[in-house]
């Protein structure tokens, strides 16, 4: 289909900016899911007996299946197109956030979870590919950074929300209430979304001519071959992949253990747990924003390598520095402040990260990035199990905490060596 002729305008139409609103309320969701086990977690683990090691499991049962079926839905998104894919993937993981409900054992829940990972995995590589294929090269840091906005945002006020929901109901009824948000956009997603902008009657031929123009794709989906190779032996690749180890590794601490440190290690109460496990989103959801819009000015203005990398460095080593301090003070409040400056500082290189996979990807944006993903899966499943072993050994809060910080300045030095113009073709 022609763009719509009706339109005779010569400014661009904005329906990109739709499909950003589209895909950042996708991320809401995902995190609204996500979030909602570790603000149940003691309910959780009252009514079914887990303790500290096996909860730890339960977190990563997700993350493992998550990162197993990562690279394949990003592949499949590049076969059949992200308007398909994404509709089975929220489909999916939100009958499965529904079924977590329904656990009755911790058999039953490691199985649950594992299936809700399995279904979820792909969503962000998708997404990131739907941003390839609708935003020009120097908008799309920008694009990414509000994606993750939307996802920060929803884990910020889901702990708020949760805790509301846990005063009039039991832990169950949460997964059920979150889970049926997802059916309502998946409709609207599948009834509105086109994968090609020239598909959609709404886009106008300037923005079309503006899309096209800052992109390196040759179109929508329909790809066959994948160039393991290149993907595999490109630096630029294995260094992201390294890098978004770390970054996962240290903030999935925040969507698993923080509610469980602040109420046992800094003596939070219910209240205050839910405005202080909610902080640090605030902080990512902030970060994300500005974040993106940074790393796509300096790459207009200084290139790409010096607007994607210095970006990296720069919230690695600031991420650092503050897991040190919030594990050293002794004061909660100002603990609590630090950590989630932390989380900040994590989520600030997001747009450079993903942007980055988009850059050097062409038509394998899909794939590179659930790549990178997948590492960062790695991490993030590590994350929660190590903890729990180290709090089962020493019961001190501090020590993983300052591996964390360690492992942050590792992430720096591997952005000194990463370059968005070493594409995989």
């Amino acid at each position: 289909m022609e763009p719509n002729p009706k339109n005779p305008a010569s400014r661009p139409s904005r329906v990109r900016y739709r499909v950003l609103a589209f895909l950042s309320c996708l991320a809401a969701i995902t995190y609204m899911d996500r979030v909602a086990i570790s603000i149940t977690a003691r309910h959780i683990m009252r009514d079914l007996h887990l303790s500290d090691v096996q909860m730890g499991f339960v977190f990563s049962a997700f993350t493992l299946a998550y990162g197993l079926f990562e690279i394949p839905t990003g592949w499949w998104g590049e076969r059949i197109g992200t308007r398909k894919v994404l509709t089975r993937i929220v489909i999916w993981w939100s009958s499965f956030t529904i079924a977590t409900a329904a656990a009755f054992s911790y058999g039953s829940l490691l199985v649950v979870r594992f299936i809700f990972g399995m279904g979820e995995a792909g969503a962000w590589p998708n997404a990131s590919r739907t941003f390839s294929l609708w935003f020009p090269s120097m908008e799309r840091g920008a694009a990414q950074g509000i994606f993750f906005a939307g996802a920060h945002f929803s884990a910020a006020i889901t702990p708020l929300l949760a805790t509301a929901l846990l005063v009039h109901l039991q832990w169950r009824w949460v997964f059920v209430i979150f889970g049926l948000v997802g059916f309502f956009w998946a409709f609207a997603w599948r009834r509105w979304f086109r994968d090609e902008p020239g598909l959609h009657p709404s886009v106008n031929a300037p923005e079309l001519k503006l899309i096209e123009n800052g992109r390196t794709l040759t179109g929508g989906h329909g790809v066959r071959g994948v160039p393991w190779k290149r993907i595999l032996s490109n630096r630029t690749v294995l260094l992201l992949c390294a890098m978004y180890f770390v970054q996962s590794y240290s903030f999935y601490f925040y969507i698993t253990w923080l509610p469980s440190y602040l109420e046992r290690a800094r003596g939070f109460s219910a209240v205050k747990l839910g405005v202080f496990t909610g902080l640090p989103m605030v902080a990512c959801m902030f970060s994300d924003l500005f974040g993106g819009l940074t790393t796509d000015a300096l790459s207009r203005r200084f290139g790409l390598r010096p607007g994607r990398a210095g970006v990296g460095i720069a919230s690695f080593l600031f991420a650092s520095a503050c897991i040190f301090l919030g594990a050293a003070v002794r004061d909660p409040w100002t603990a609590a402040v630090l950590l989630a400056l932390a989380a900040g500082g994590l989520s600030f290189l997001l747009g450079a990260a993903w942007g980055t996979c988009i850059d050097i990807a062409g038509d394998n944006a899909g794939v590179v990035s659930a790549c990178m993903n997948t590492a960062g899966q790695a991490g993030g499943m590590l994350s929660p199990v190590i903890l729990g072993l180290v709090l089962h050994r020493w019961s001190n809060w501090a020590a993983p905490l300052y591996v964390t910080g360690l492992l942050l300045i590792g992430g720096a030095v591997c952005w000194m060596f990463i370059d968005p113009q070493r594409t995989v073709s």
